[in-house]
């Protein structure tokens, strides 16, 4: 079983920047893979980005691409997703999540993953 506690979320500017965290406990994190998803009001989940367990491997969402970046510590037990550039459409509660089933790679879609965390609001807005 993995616990996940994401955070660093907050208030910011368009065109600023935010890094989320993910901490993981549990399972050996370097075990699994890690996404980050996102979702609006009123919006399903989105997929944003996910990284292999060595993270030799990433991949992102068309929306994310060239200005998020996914990262991952293993001896931190912890994931982050540095955000640049940040636009008012990105304004949502971002979740990270583990997939402990071994998803044919990438792992995309929320029922590739098994654990979630409690998710963090990110805001932009002038």
């Amino acid at each position: 079983q993995v616990q996940l506690v994401e955070s660093g979320g907050g208030l910011v500017q368009p065109g600023g920047s935010l890094r989320l965290s993910c901490a993981a406990s549990g399972r050996t994190f370097g075990d699994y893979a890690v996404g980050w998803f996102r979702q609006a009001p009123g919006k399903e989940r989105e997929f944003v980005a996910t990284i292999s367990w060595n993270a030799f491997s990433k991949y992102y969402a068309d929306s994310a691409k060239g200005r998020f970046t996914i990262s991952r510590d293993n001896a931190k037990n912890t994931a982050y997703l540095q955000m640049n550039s940040l636009k008012p459409e990105d304004t949502a509660v971002y979740y990270c999540a583990a997939d402990t089933k071994y998803t044919p790679w990438p792992p995309r879609n929320p029922r590739d993953f098994d654990s979630w965390g409690q998710g963090t609001q990110v805001t932009v807005s002038s």
